[in-house]
């Protein structure tokens, strides 16, 4: 079963990007990091996700983030499905910190129970179809809205969203020009997908110059 084995943010200092993400959310193996200079504007179709256990977790992550220098898109709050925020990291990433917890059943911890990335698509079935002729497993697919990948051994789970949903979830207008600015890694690779998002095979992904990761 393919799956993704790394993630690569494109940010213009990843020295910089490197100190926020290690300060804001603990991240080392999740992520990695490459200088680049791509032009890009506006929402740039995806979104990270960290899950943790209780909404204590999510105001921690969330205030670490605001005081390392993220801007708040939408503030932690409860909902429907539980409790959550949103935020922009320096370098234009955005990221959700959610639980599907109401209350908190201990005290606040640094523990991401699962990470995800969120690929906001202009047709979900097309790009599941898509993606299944590449190797990857369905796990969950509601109609045309949603379709969520078994991770497997992956630290990074893969799932689908209408773009213009998963702007209006984060807090954002749906338009954007340029670069993701984002390359995913793994066995399924390298392949372009209908949205333009870029994966590369596992064994290309960097290791040295221009990468920052723990």
């Amino acid at each position: 079963m393919a799956n993704i084995e790394s993630v690569t943010l494109e940010v213009a200092d990843p020295t910089v990007a490197e100190r926020f993400y290690t300060t804001a959310f603990g991240l080392d193996t999740q992520i990695r990091l490459r200088a680049s200079a791509a032009p890009t504007t506006g929402f740039r179709g995806f979104l990270l996700a960290l899950t943790v256990s209780q909404p204590a977790t999510v105001d921690g992550f969330i205030g670490a983030a605001l005081d390392a220098g993220a801007t708040s898109l939408k503030p932690a709050a409860k909902s429907l499905w539980g409790y959550g925020g949103v935020v922009q990291a320096p370098d234009g990433t955005i990221w959700k910190v959610a639980t599907s917890a109401k209350k908190d059943t201990g005290p606040a911890t640094r523990q991401i129970d699962e990470f995800v990335l969120l690929l906001g698509v202009a047709d979900v079935a097309a790009s599941k179809r898509f993606y299944v002729e590449r190797g990857l497993a369905v796990a969950k697919s509601f109609s045309r809205m949603y379709v969520e990948f078994a991770a497997g051994s992956s630290p990074v789970k893969l799932a689908l969203y209408r773009r213009r949903a998963l702007a209006k979830d984060v807090g954002v207008t749906p338009d954007g020009t340029g670069s993701h600015r984002l390359v995913i890694g793994g066995a399924a690779g390298p392949f372009t997908d209908p949205d333009g998002f870029a994966w590369e095979a596992a064994s290309l992904a960097p290791t040295q110059e221009g990468l920052a990761t723990k």
